[in-house]
């Protein structure tokens, strides 16, 4: 299992593929000032009076996603991808301010792998269709498995960045077997993402060796789920094999 963790600790920070390499080709980076017409969040300020007295807050709002904890039971290995997160990028670059950075960012200084994240397959619910149907089509779209709807299970829901945005958050679970990859996966239009795989110890390794990652808490929640309500079984699956 050590020799499990400390690998998957090189793993959280750098793969060596071809997906990882596009990861990294990025040669630019510059920030602007949000313009009014932002197709994916929209500031305000809410007032609201509590025990007589007069408050504000300033919020973001956030269109609803999902996420979808997918397991190939033939390679017995959890499917998860990689991708540049520009949020994330800032709030490493730019610490524990509320500064936005002028000018270009030093590429030598802040390398882009600092904002790839390692998530669950997700999606916006953007679409007028069922949260089912939109977690299939991302699924085949991120991953490359086309499943059937009813194959799509759902686990929680919560929301996220409770103090600023607090969207919702669909976290589905989905079995898929090799037979049922269709495609490479990586994204569509200008999506950039990585497909990869880890193993129940290494999932296992998340969750108790304090390994730090660029990735959200839903992570975190999916993989706590799984190790609790299907690792064994899976294991003994294994154990079978063997």
């Amino acid at each position: 299992m050590l020799k499990t963790c400390v690998k998957l600790r090189r793993f959280c920070t750098i793969v060596n593929s071809s997906g990882a390499q596009k990861l990294r080709n990025i040669t630019r980076v510059w920030f602007t000032p949000l313009p009014p017409d932002s197709k994916f969040i929209k500031p305000c300020r809410l007032h609201f009076i509590e025990n007589g007295v007069e408050k504000d807050r300033d919020i973001i709002k956030i269109r609803d996603g999902l996420m979808i904890l997918i397991y190939n039971v033939t390679r017995k290995k959890l499917v998860l991808v990689r991708q540049f997160r520009a949020a994330v990028y800032h709030g490493i670059i730019s610490g524990n301010t509320l500064d936005i950075p002028e000018g270009d960012v030093d590429l030598k200084l802040f390398p882009p792998e600092l904002g790839v994240t390692l998530e669950l397959c997700a999606g916006m619910v953007d679409k007028q269709k069922s949260l089912e149907e939109i977690a299939r089509e991302e699924v085949l779209e991120e991953c490359g498995y086309d499943v059937p709807v009813d194959s799509i299970l759902p686990i929680y829901k919560y929301r996220s960045g409770i103090g600023a945005s607090s969207g919702g958050h669909f976290l589905y679970y989905c079995e898929v077997n090799d037979s049922q990859k269709v495609a490479s996966g990586g994204g569509v239009h200008d999506e950039v993402i990585e497909v990869v795989e880890l193993s129940i110890d290494e999932v296992e390794c998340f969750v108790q060796s304090g390994t730090e990652i660029n990735g959200a808490p839903g992570l975190l929640v999916a993989f706590l789920w799984f190790l609790a309500n299907k690792a064994s079984k899976y294991r003994a699956c294994c154990a079978n094999d063997n």
